[in-house]
């Protein structure tokens, strides 16, 4: 009988009656027993407590990589095989070696990567939303087949087109020298050619979700298209224009293949060739340098990422709902 006494929550009350005559019932909680306690985890791990431990192996896979590199950096052996331990030893000779070594123009090749990077993503995202404006607001002959075509060519990667854009760039180079092979304007044009497509149906579906009574009022108004588009479209789609310049400024940073092809100096070079050379036999193979420089070029993509954050949820959510 005890047993089952304990087992049964009892419900007491307390008077807490006051000058007034009016009683009030408090319960008086009851001290949970060892059984409710294991039932109540087994239930709350059931219900939420997995997806705590998926987030966690989640977060594990996905910083080993980045804390291992940053551990490699770090390391003066400069091999991956010393290097297993992370963090065994903290030296920064690696970092001053990428800025005094004249061997290695490694600052050269990190503005050389910037400018591209930030002048093909300003000009992607210009020129894509002045074509989602026009295939949004705008009614003409072939709008429906040329938003087709723009969808059915990015079903080709731009890798397909390497030795064709190879061949056209030593030609534009005997017409245009300021534009053609081993110029960073030309890598830029091919960027920006490559860009336009996906992020310009991107861009379109957003351009929808605002509504065309905004811009036939600033019309009734007396405004043009261009007053139109640069101080009131431009400002409601900020999150887009946003997302589209991240994209595109990653895409960029990182691009190997045809700027390998395109930049033959070693002045004109990128990041992504320089670092390259250093692991395959042109150099001597330094990982430490190498993950000493792969560590700084992901600094100004990290920061322009935490920078845009709060645009980057709506920026890809909100152009699929009209």
């Amino acid at each position: 009988m005890s047993d089952l006494n304990q087992n049964v929550r009892e419900v007491e009350s307390v008077d807490l009656s006051g000058a007034d005559g009016i009683t009030v019932f408090a319960q008086k909680p009851t001290r949970r027993t060892k059984t409710d306690r294991r039932r109540s985890f087994r239930a709350w791990f059931a219900d939420t407590g997995w997806r705590h431990l998926v987030a966690w192996a989640a977060i594990v896979f996905a910083l080993f990589p980045l804390l291992y590199i940053l551990s490699v950096s770090l390391n003066p052996i400069g091999t991956l095989t010393g290097s297993n331990q992370l963090f065994r030893q903290v030296d920064f000779t690696n970092y001053i070696r990428l800025f005094t070594d004249p061997d290695l123009p490694y600052p050269q090749w990190y503005a050389n990567s910037l400018v591209i990077a930030v002048v093909t993503s300003v000009f992607t995202v210009l020129l894509c939303a002045l074509g989602a404006y026009a295939f949004s607001r705008m009614r003409f002959t072939g709008r429906r087949f040329g938003l087709a075509t723009l969808l059915v060519l990015q079903m080709f990667p731009q890798l397909l087109a390497i030795t064709a854009i190879f061949l056209l760039m030593i030609q534009i180079s005997d017409v245009f020298p300021a534009i053609g092979l081993g110029t960073h304007a030309g890598l830029i044009m091919i960027y920006l050619g490559g860009a336009l497509g996906v992020n310009t149906f991107l861009m379109y579906g957003f351009f929808n979700t605002v509504p065309t009574a905004i811009d036939e009022a600033a019309k009734i108004d007396g405004a043009g298209h261009a007053r139109v588009f640069f101080t009131i479209m431009l400002p409601l789609v900020t999150p887009i224009l946003v997302v589209i310049g991240l994209l595109t400024f990653i895409g960029i940073i990182g691009e190997f293949a045809i700027a390998s092809v395109i930049l033959n100096d070693p002045a004109q070079q990128t990041v992504a060739i320089g670092l390259f050379q250093l692991v395959s036999g042109f150099m001597s193979q330094n990982w430490g340098v190498f993950a000493a420089g792969a560590v700084l070029a992901a600094l100004p993509v990290m920061v322009f990422f935490l920078v845009s954050q709060r645009y980057i949820a709506g920026g890809l959510v909100s152009g699929s709902v009209k």
